[in-house]
């Protein structure tokens, strides 16, 4: 079994090593919010689209010319992963069957970031003490950077297969991807569980196990607010505007922080007990969809709506799911999805549906045999039942699991 992991560090440059981190970001940005345009304009003009090695040989061009030679002084390898990113998604927005949408212009400061995918140029300085027993900051070498030193949190594991420097508010940081084969993994333990996302609990497993909500950002959003309110009094892109806005961003860095955290812990936990876990396959993106509509068909109970969206992004669905499976898989385990249609509504006992089962958020009561229980693991144990019975081959490898 192949394990590709990602092992992130914060980098500690200094300022002539910022500034050329700034510089080479400001470059790749540049390339791919010019290759767009190109590739925009041979949209309008029905020419349809150009391959990445014609967009490569423009590049060439770009970084041989006058006009755009600030793009030579730093490497050429990231501006060519760049285009490779564009072309990537181009061809899954013109994917019928891929949910993402065309791409868009990059602005200056938001999500910028420098792949270095040859892996031979990265070079690392582990030594974490001199001759004399001073400890050392370990350092990375990064092509035409140079030696920047970083907190080395964790060890790093596996062959290097390439590395990715981005910005988060003020500070840098770098991914460093590895790759290492392992034997295929036997999961501990051989049972199964069910589990039903919700908002009032995050998470309510089929044993009956509850998980509370993630209340990040609702415990931050006074704070979020005043703020907020705080940057509107401000004159645009002014010196005190630009601190208060990097305030917000910062605030805003530690609320994700929070909750990422939390969804590590919850599913190191679950995927370390259970060999297969089964979820409903949630399309989160719609759910979450507004609910104002349009001038001639007005939506309803827009504000309810609202505080439900805000409240379901809080929990981190779709995240949890990913760490789930990813998870899972390192571990021997699975990870399956089902159709959540009636599992609220559904006896776990006698198996009735009827929407009037479930007449209060935590309360279920079937009209047919009586039966009462929470409402979330009542869902939970038939997302496990429609797992068991869905005639997923998976399921044969876990003998003698707890169904």
């Amino acid at each position: 079994m192949i394990i590709r992991k990602a092992f992130r560090y914060r980098l500690e440059p200094t300022p002539e090593q910022t500034q050329l981190l700034s510089g080479a970001a400001g470059c790749v940005r540049f390339v791919w919010n010019r290759a767009l345009s190109i590739q925009k304009s041979y949209l309008e003009q029905k020419c349809g689209i150009l391959s990445f090695g014609e967009m490569s040989k423009c590049l060439t061009n770009w970084r041989n010319g006058e006009a755009f030679s600030f793009l030579s002084e730093s490497r050429v390898a990231p501006q060519q992963q760049t285009l490779r990113f564009l072309d990537r998604a181009l061809l899954d927005a013109f994917n019928k069957k891929s949910p993402k949408k065309f791409p868009t212009f990059k602005k200056k400061g938001k999500k910028d970031s420098i792949r270095y995918p040859h892996p031979e140029r990265i070079k690392l300085d582990l030594q974490t003490e001199d001759k004399d027993g001073r400890r050392i900051q370990q350092k990375i070498y990064l092509p035409k950077i140079g030696w920047v030193k970083f907190r080395l949190s964790r060890p790093i594991e596996g062959k290097i297969r390439n590395a990715t420097v981005s910005r988060e508010v003020d500070n840098w940081y770098i991914s460093i991807q590895t790759e290492r084969e392992v034997a295929d993994p036997k999961h501990p333990s051989n049972s199964a569980i069910g589990a039903d996302r919700g908002v009032a609990n995050l998470l309510t497993l089929s044993d009956g196990t509850f998980f509370a909500p993630i209340t990040a950002f609702r415990d931050q959003q006074l704070k979020l607010v005043k703020e907020q309110r705080r940057l509107a009094r401000k004159k645009r892109h002014s010196v005190r505007w630009n601190r208060q806005k990097t305030k917000i961003a910062k605030l805003h860095q530690h609320v994700s922080a929070i909750r990422k955290n939390a969804l590590h812990q919850i599913s190191t936990i679950i995927s370390k007990n259970h060999a297969v876990v089964v979820l409903e396959d949630l399309k989160v993106r719609n759910m979450t969809g507004s609910a104002k509509g349009t001038t001639e068909q007005p939506g309803k109970r827009i504000k309810q709506k609202a505080g439900l969206n805000k409240s379901i992004l809080d929990q981190g669905w779709s995240i949890l799911q990913g760490m789930l499976d990813y998870k899972l898989r390192w571990l021997g385990g699975m990870l399956i999805l089902v159709n959540p249609a009636f599992t609220s509504q559904t006896c776990s006992v006698c198996g009735h549906v009827d929407s009037g089962n479930r007449l209060e958020q935590a309360v279920f009561h079937c009209l047919h045999c009586g039966h009462d229980a929470h409402a979330d693991l009542n869902a939970a144990q038939n997302i496990l039942a429609k797992g068991t019975t869905a005639g997923h081959a998976g399921l044969a490898c876990f003998t003698g699991a707890n169904l």
